[in-house]
């Protein structure tokens, strides 16, 4: 069977939701699925608003129509809701085709971050435009209560995994730099919250990887962290077992991908107790959470190695593609995989 994927956020962007996307299209052949997708490459693209790094393509419909039609999949999965998303949706709204979309971004809570007013006009829109999927897939029970208390129907639970041999403490490197270190990697923007991280007092090392349209800015007005730009494979993954504690600021992430990155690499989390870290964490001994960002970084150095790495064997990128395609078969009227299933199967 073929899945078409439409998503307006692809590589070269570094971030959760390109990941998640990579990670579950190359584990859905053992299952008996191909995924193809339709992303930005081959149209005319503008920069974000905000975020010019972020490429949005600008198609005509006939031209997302032409695309879903060449590839006559069995399947459409609408992942993103910007330009190519909402122009596969009228494809399907138009046909009478039933599609699935997947929930992975609070833009209501992005967009007021960045534009300073209300996002309840967001909420609306985001609402609406998910409302006539066969279902809707999200990351973590919290996610799902609060779209439920919105009025956000059909919706489906898809978690997320890890690369635990790319993420390995084993990759640890000496680095010439104060101890401890305390790592952030990520998006640099507004959104994540992460002058919450670097304004803190904190002994040793503060290390940032990653980029986005407020690293210039925090970089200057913070000269004693180490800004390491985007960085990927083995040098990501070095970094990350490197590091003493991982330092997640954010409190408006669904998920938060790179805290199963730092556990896998035997690194606590420190993070504020807000969704996100409450699922991913919760009552775990892998990290602390608390409102009190510095003293949850100080009390994460203290947490065994071997405990965060044990955490994160638990997830896995075959169980979230089995889960990603029990949802668009039930969705469509077919009998989800057995929960038994395994890509070996």
């Amino acid at each position: 069977m073929k899945i078409l994927i439409v998503t307006d956020a692809w590589h070269p962007q570094v971030n959760g939701v390109v990941r998640s996307l990579t990670e579950v299209a190359g584990q859905l052949g053992a299952f008996g699925a191909q995924a193809v997708f339709l992303t930005p490459s081959g149209f005319a693209t503008v920069g974000m608003p905000t975020y010019p790094d972020i490429r949005l393509a600008l198609p005509a419909p006939w031209q997302v129509a032409q695309r879903i039609e060449a590839e006559r999949p069995d399947f459409i999965h609408i992942a993103t809701e910007g330009p190519l998303g909402i122009l596969a949706r009228r494809f399907c709204m138009k046909r009478r085709r039933a599609f699935t979309t997947s929930y992975h971004t609070r833009f209501p809570d992005y967009v007021a971050a960045r534009l300073k007013f209300g996002k309840g006009w967001m909420e609306r829109l985001m609402h609406r435009f998910h409302a006539p999927a066969r279902a809707t897939m999200v990351s973590t029970p919290t996610l799902e209560r609060e779209l439920r208390a919105l009025g956000y129907e059909n919706l489906a639970r898809w978690p997320r995994g890890v690369d635990t041999v790319l993420f390995n403490p084993r990759k640890a490197r000496r680095l010439d730099l104060p101890r401890p270190i305390f790592l952030y990697a990520g998006r640099i923007a507004v959104e994540k919250n992460l002058e919450a991280f670097l304004s803190l007092d904190l002994p040793g090392t503060k290390m940032i990887t990653g980029d986005g349209p407020a690293r210039a800015e925090l970089e200057a007005k913070y000269p004693d962290a180490q800004f390491y730009g985007t960085l990927k494979g083995e040098q990501l993954a070095e970094t990350y077992a490197s590091a003493d504690a991982f330092v997640f600021p954010s409190r408006t992430d669904t998920f938060g991908n790179v805290m199963l990155e730092a556990l896998a690499s035997g690194v606590p989390v420190a993070a504020f107790p807000v969704p996100g870290p409450l699922d991913v964490i919760g009552r775990a001994p892998v990290g602390v959470l608390d409102h009190d960002l510095r003293k949850a970084a100080l009390k994460a150095l203290n947490i065994p190695r071997a405990a965060c790495r044990n955490f994160a064997l638990q997830f896995s990128w075959a169980a979230s593609a089995r889960m990603f395609l029990s949802n668009i078969l039930a969705a469509n009227g077919r009998s989800p995989l057995p929960e038994t299933m395994t890509a070996a199967a």
